[in-house]
């Protein structure tokens, strides 16, 4: 006898987002689907203190809104020399209705005076599994480290594709002289910090995939 495949939810709207998770889940024995998916939901409130708090708030809503096994994240930016800032904030920097560029463009004139050698930072993802009670049943992290640049990488405009990050064009990594929006996704996957996050949460989530299936309702099939 086998299962059919596990269907999760990603609880995220952002469609970039969507985009890169769909495709590091590409090999995991997993059906996929989004909140596209579903009828329109109100996004949380997003109160955390911490991003694994709000990774895990926002894990909790959804799946009990959805009744479903729900995997969602919270990822922000953390610079040293400005005390792990954004961090939380990361997507609201400049305020809540911020765009990416003005997101951009805050860090950079906080950053005006701060040397080369100290402007050391971090990308960090919290990954939340909730199953379709709300409880939080897996949980993961993933770093991925550089320095943020002195201006915008010249690549970080919207491809053929569609896609933009906030941040990636800003955010060096010295290994690979470019920075996170210049780098090819197949090293994305491997180095940076949502593919490190998905990375370590495969290993958790696999005993899970019979009760997956089973509490989603999905017969087993021959």
């Amino acid at each position: 006898m086998s299962l059919r495949p596990a269907t999760l939810v990603l609880g995220t709207q952002n469609l970039d987002k969507l985009r890169e998770f769909v495709a590091l889940l590409a090999a995991w024995p997993v059906q996929v689907q989004s909140l596209a998916d579903f009828p329109p939901i109100v996004e949380p409130v997003e109160h955390g203190a911490t991003l694994e708090a709000n990774a895990a708030l926002k894990a909790s809503y959804y799946a009990t809104t959805l009744r479903r096994w729900i995997l969602a994240d919270d990822t922000g930016l953390e610079v040293a020399a400005l005390g792990g800032a954004p961090g939380v904030l990361t997507a609201r920097y400049a305020g809540n209705d911020a765009t990416p560029a003005q997101n951009r463009a805050k860090l950079l004139a906080e950053l005006a005076a701060v040397p080369v050698g100290r402007r050391t930072a971090r990308f960090v993802c919290h990954l939340a599994l909730a199953d379709p009670r709300g409880d939080i049943r897996a949980t993961s992290c993933g770093h991925c480290y550089g320095q943020i640049a002195r201006e915008l990488s010249p690549t970080d405009a919207p491809t053929a594709a569609g896609r933009r990050f906030g941040y990636d064009g800003l955010f060096e990594l010295a290994e690979y002289h470019c920075t996170l929006a210049e780098l090819g996704p197949a090293a994305t996957a491997v180095v940076g910090h949502r593919g490190r996050a998905v990375q370590a949460m495969r290993p958790v989530i696999e005993p899970l995939l019979t009760e997956i299936v089973a509490t989603a309702g999905e017969p087993l099939r021959g």
